[in-house]
This record gives structure tokens, sequence and C-alpha cells, in this order.
């Protein structure tokens, strides 16, 4: 077990120490991986704040019923009935034309008006809010209540949130998808790093193979390397997403003030932000064991 310790220390040793000696090289190295992977980070974090915005804007999706004029009150009754039975509903409110006429009048200074008319031109409502935010099963309530006897009309005032949510989707996908054309470029981006520090190194890994060395002896400084870069990528994206995040937000006080909103971008979770410094140790990772293991296999069959 020493000895297995005292060879994983020995080969990280080495790798920090050559780390250390071409540091411009090795900085440069570590800004491409962390711009390419603050793309996608930077994208999630704008998707989330949005998807975290419109759950505060609108809680609870409404849908407007509107009776047919002069519904009979055996039919209010039953449409009551019939609200209070179905579980998709969360709570309801009924409003009666008389009191609906009462406070357009009082909002939109209708008296004058009014009194040109006959009898008054709204309908009896419910307004009914959904359990679930979720835009299928909230257009599928809106379908349930617009078939029930005595609705002549059922709006749903949220309609915006179901297209708000089908292009948060869209985002998600694409972020997903660059995520693994990044990917997939980082890996070629370390996997050609390492092979060329494996071209470098040729002579004195020839020497080891001589003396005995073993390929996982071979490879371990370039797991390390590649894992160590991937690691520092990582961190330098996640702290140009912080320092985007950070001067996006001096710019969003200005403009939530005059609104009266606190809104403030938030940044990237801690299992968020865990997970894409680890994610870039892995990539590294995996670069690196591929060009080793492709190179040991040519020596090889050769």
């Amino acid at each position: 077990m020493k000895q297995w310790i005292s060879q994983h220390r020995q080969a990280l040793s080495l790798v920090l120490a050559r780390m250390g000696q071409t540091r411009l090289a090795t900085l440069m190295m570590l800004c491409v991986i962390g711009v390419t992977l603050s793309l996608p980070a930077g994208m999630y974090v704008i998707l989330d704040n949005v998807g975290k915005l419109a759950g505060d804007i609108e809680s609870d999706p409404q849908i407007s019923l509107f009776l047919a004029m002069d519904t009979h009150a055996q039919t209010i009754k039953a449409i009551e009935k019939s609200l209070k039975a179905h579980p998709s509903i969360k709570d309801y409110q009924f409003v009666d034309h008389e009191t609906a006429w009462s406070k357009l009048k009082l909002n939109a200074g209708l008296d004058d008006v009014s009194g040109g008319l006959e009898k008054n031109p709204l309908p009896d409502a419910f307004i009914v809010h959904a359990k679930s935010k979720d835009p299928a099963n909230v257009e599928q309530l809106h379908q349930d209540l617009q078939k029930l006897e005595g609705v002549e009309h059922a709006q749903l005032d949220a309609a915006w949130v179901k297209r708000l949510y089908s292009l948060m989707q869209i985002g998600q996908q694409a972020v997903l998808i660059l995520a693994g054309l990044l990917g997939f470029a980082l890996l070629a981006v370390i996997g050609n790093t390492i092979r060329l520090q494996i071209l470098t190194q040729r002579e004195e890994i020839e020497v080891s193979q001589l003396i005995g060395a073993t390929d996982a002896f071979i490879r371990r400084p370039f797991l390390y390397a590649g894992a160590l870069h991937g690691l520092g990528g990582g961190i330098v994206g996640w702290l140009f997403v912080y320092i985007a995040t950070a001067l996006f937000n001096h710019s969003i006080d200005d403009l939530a003030q005059l609104y009266g909103s606190d809104f403030r971008l938030q940044m990237l979770s801690a299992n968020a932000s865990l997970l894409l410094i680890l994610s870039a140790a892995l990539l590294g990772w995996s670069g690196s064991h591929l060009a080793v293991s492709r190179y040991l296999s040519s020596i090889k069959s050769s």
C-alpha cells in the first residue's frame, strides 16, 4: 500500500513540476478549456434564471371559465361540484356578473358609459387555479373545463407559460448538444496535448520500458497531467461564468430598480459547480487515457 501511494505521489509531483516549468503554455491551455466550458455553463445559468423568474411571475396557472349568459343556478352548482371534485384543481373562486361589472366600472372609470347600457354585458365566471405547473397538465385541465355544461369559454390566462416552457426545453436541449460537442472537442484538444508530451518524452519512455516499467507506470503521469489540466480548466471556466454573471448583475441592478424589482442573476449552484469541475477533470483524464493507450498499442504492434 505504501509503495502504491509513493508511486502516485511521485507521478503527481513530476507532473506538477513539468507544469511549473511551462507556466505560460499551461495557463493558455487552462484558458482554452475554461472558455470552452463556460459557453454551455453560461447558457445553463441564463435558462435557470429565466425559469426561476417565470415561476415568480406566475406561481399558479389560472383558467377563467366564462359561463353562458343567464345560466341557471342549478347549472352553476353543478359546475362548482365538478370543480370541487376535479383532482387537478388547487382552488377556485366564483365571480358573479354584478360583482365583475362593479369592479370593471371602478377600475376603468366606465360609470358614464354604463349608464347607456340596458343590462350588464358580463357573464358569471369561475377563476380556477391548477395544482400542477406542467404545461401538458394545465392544457389537459383547460380542455376538461371547456367541456363542462354551461361553460361558454375557458380562457387559459397563463398560456404564455406554455410557450415559455417550450422555449426553455428547446434551450435545454441546445445546451446538452453544445456541451456534448464541446466535450468531444476538449477530448481531442487534451488528447493532442498529451500526445505531444508523449512524443517529447519518447526516449525516456522507451528507456523505462527496457528496464521493466509497466504500462500502468508509464501511463500514470500522463493521466495525472490530463486530469489536472481538466480540473484547472474547469475552475477557470467557473471563474469566467462567475465574472460574467457579476458584470451582468451590475447592469441589471440599474434596470431592476426602475421597475422596483430586486431580480439578480443567480450563479451556478454548489452541485452544478461541482459537476462542471469534476466533468472537466474526467474529460481531461479520458483524453489523456485515449492518447496514452493509443501510443502504447502502436509500440506493441510495431
